[in-house]
């Protein structure tokens, strides 16, 4: 499906939800984002590559170690986040994108503006978040 977005397009409540325009917009949005992660990624690896110089100094080289940990667990939830944002698409794909997995009702369009790999409407997500707190709480 291939429609036109204006540059300064922004989904309204005053359209049709998901219609073409919208699917289109958002699909950009996940397919930029993913552009985007990955490209953070390519420069870690190539980072991680230079760097591998033994550091003389224990402390340096700790501290080295520590740094790469955290780059590295940053990049797993990217991988993570990755995923989430191939599902999205596939949700476009199939017709199913912005309605909540729960409920089937329309997902706030700000919602999807601020996380658009979102699956739950957001009092679908506080029910699921106040749920996992009493089974933590236990």
């Amino acid at each position: 499906m291939n429609v036109h977005i204006p540059e300064d397009y922004r989904p309204s409540d005053d359209e049709e939800f998901m219609n073409p325009r919208q699917q289109e917009y958002f699909r950009k949005k996940l397919e930029d984002w993913k552009s985007e992660i990955l490209a953070d990624a390519n420069q870690t690896i190539a980072n991680l590559q230079e760097e591998t110089v033994k550091e003389p100094d224990i402390a340096d080289r700790a501290s080295t170690e520590s740094e790469r940990a955290l780059e590295l667990r940053t990049r797993d939830r990217q991988r993570k986040l990755i995923s989430k944002i191939d599902a999205a698409i596939r949700r476009i794909d199939e017709g199913v994108y912005g309605y909540c997995d729960e409920t089937g009702e329309p997902i706030s369009l700000r919602r999807l503006e601020a996380r658009p790999v979102a699956t739950l409407s957001l009092e679908a997500q506080e029910r699921h978040e106040r749920r996992e707190k009493v089974y933590r709480d236990d």
